[in-house]
């Protein structure tokens, strides 16, 4: 794949698929076909790594103006603040503690 287009391959990656549950293909045919998609696949992952070290989400501070903050996917929206305390050092709602792990609101 000299110039690798993501859609592509997925389309790729869904025809292999439909090959191997057709279940009419030998056994060395269908090991060839899965190790072009375990290839396919990977190269999917890692273009998609490289997206998402673009992705910015611009957030509005309290002065209005925009902020950019690095895009978080394990936390699936921005990323955690800091800080977990609100004014005076009372806790956030939310906020995760020694009773409260997860940071549930109930």
């Amino acid at each position: 794949m000299d110039e690798f287009k993501f859609e592509k391959a997925v389309e790729k990656l869904e025809g292999i698929v439909e090959f191997l549950e057709g279940g009419e293909a030998t056994l060395d045919e269908s090991l060839k076909k899965y190790e072009e998609g375990v290839k396919i696949s990977r190269l999917c992952a890692q273009k998609l790594a490289e997206a998402e070290k673009k992705i910015e989400i611009l957030t509005r501070t309290l002065n209005g103006s925009m902020n950019a903050e690095p895009f978080c996917p394990e936390e699936g929206a921005a990323p955690e603040k800091k800080t977990k305390a609100g004014p005076a050092g009372t806790p956030k709602p939310g906020a995760a503690d020694e009773d409260n792990p997860e940071g549930l609101l109930f």
